[in-house]
């Protein structure tokens, strides 16, 4: 019976293996292809920062409606039509001559990729219930393994076809197959749905705000990450091939410490200590960018992703382990990355103001490692023992008392 179980849960784990796959390639091959895009459009650093910031704010913004429209919709025909805006709008891409359409297209793929993250979390929860963090880990790791994808694939299909827009559009291909293999295998909603003022009620709690404080302090390393780090070094002499190398890198410990830490973390405990070795590795990777960028470039790149992809996945389950219910654990992990993610937002624009004040990039990274020390002290209020008087079953007390106990414990 086991056995049968597991071949039976095989085609969605690769649903949620390859749908995870298409949610970070979008923004990983623009690095790579920043030297020729600049040539061609004239994006400037702050122009070019919008690559990455426009989908980043759509993220933040839909994540916070996701569970009112998840409630209206489903969550299954939300992540199909979301798929299926991301591939229309990777294919736009292979049409874009300004970087005005480049821009656009940016926030029309972010729009469908923002859809996904509000939604997949819950429903991820809901059909393995008993193996979330196995099931999150793999889920982050082939997010993080598709922004490798991304850096090391556009230039080679870029040079191929002789076109910087061929490097960004062949993306719409992985889509495809994601929105195939969904609609094949994803199961049917949940007949009982979390009402649309679930938000509302999580926002009430001090712990929804904390989460996404330390979520988006972090990934604000990742979005100036994937924007600059390929740039740092071509203002060095390396070609973007060989940058494209380095994000690979970068990706691939992102992918494999994601999958890695939430299989040796277990089912329930205290997640800090594992949170805590994750901004380990982020700070000393920050630290070697900021002042000895040449001594071990790769280590560097290889300590911010293991970092990154660590702390990603286990942000993940830290909110999922919040709740039991799996549509209010979804609902607080999509605020989590809602506001982390408008806090994300914001670093490659700031990294590109102290660029164009200092005349380097060191500013920046030391601005990462400053984030990283701030989140450390936040970690420790993340106490697993402590997330049922922070975070109470809505159903278990009315909900004026929830709120009281939730901020007096936050």
């Amino acid at each position: 019976m086991k056995n049968a179980a597991s071949r039976s849960s095989l085609p969605l784990l690769f649903v949620v293996a390859i749908v995870g796959l298409n949610l970070r390639p979008f923004i990983t091959a623009v690095g790579p292809l920043a030297g020729d895009i600049h040539t061609q459009t004239g994006l400037g650093l702050q122009g070019m920062s919008l690559l990455t910031m426009v989908p980043m704010v759509l993220m933040g913004i839909v994540a916070f409606v996701g569970p009112s429209l998840q409630s209206a919709l489903g969550a299954r025909r939300l992540i199909l039509a979301a798929l299926a805006i991301l591939g229309i709008g990777s294919l736009l891409r292979f049409f874009s001559a300004t970087g005005w359409q480049l821009v656009g297209t940016a926030a029309v793929i972010g729009f469908g990729v923002a859809i996904v993250q509000a939604v997949f979390p819950g429903v991820i929860k809901r059909i393995f219930p008993a193996r979330v963090a196995a099931v999150m880990g793999l889920y982050s790791s082939m997010l993080m393994g598709g922004g490798a994808l991304g850096a090391k694939a556009a230039p080679v299909v870029a040079g191929t076809a002789g076109a910087w827009q061929a490097g960004l559009a062949w993306l719409s291909i992985p889509a495809v197959i994601a929105l195939v293999l969904a609609s094949i295998h994803l199961p049917a909603d949940d007949r009982r749905t979390s009402g649309g003022n679930v938000t509302t009620h999580l926002l009430r709690r001090p712990r929804a705000w904390l989460l996404m404080a330390c979520f988006g302090l972090v990934n604000g390393g990742y979005s100036s990450a994937v924007a600059w780090l390929s740039p740092y070094y071509q203002g060095q002499g390396w070609s973007g091939a060989a940058t494209g190398n380095l994000l690979a890198v970068m990706a691939i410990c992102q992918a494999t410490f994601a999958l890695v830490l939430p299989l040796l973390i277990g089912r329930e405990g205290d997640r800090r200590a594992w949170l805590w070795l994750t901004l380990l590795f982020q700070a000393t990777g920050f630290a070697g960018l900021a002042f000895w960028p040449q001594l071990a470039p790769f280590a560097w790149a290889g300590l911010v992703g293991a970092g990154l992809g660590g702390c990603f996945a286990l942000s993940l389950v830290v909110a999922l382990d919040h709740l039991s219910d799996a549509g209010h654990a979804g609902a607080l992990s999509a605020l989590m990355q809602g506001g982390g993610f408008l806090i994300a937002a914001v670093p490659p624009w700031i990294v590109a103001v102290l660029h164009d004040l200092t005349g380097g990039f060191q500013a920046g990274w030391l601005l990462h490692l400053t984030c990283v020390v701030i989140v450390v002290a936040l970690v420790q209020r993340l106490a697993s023992h402590n997330y049922h008087k922070a975070m109470p079953p809505m159903h278990h007390a009315p909900l004026a008392d929830q709120d009281a106990s939730a901020r007096s414990s936050a």
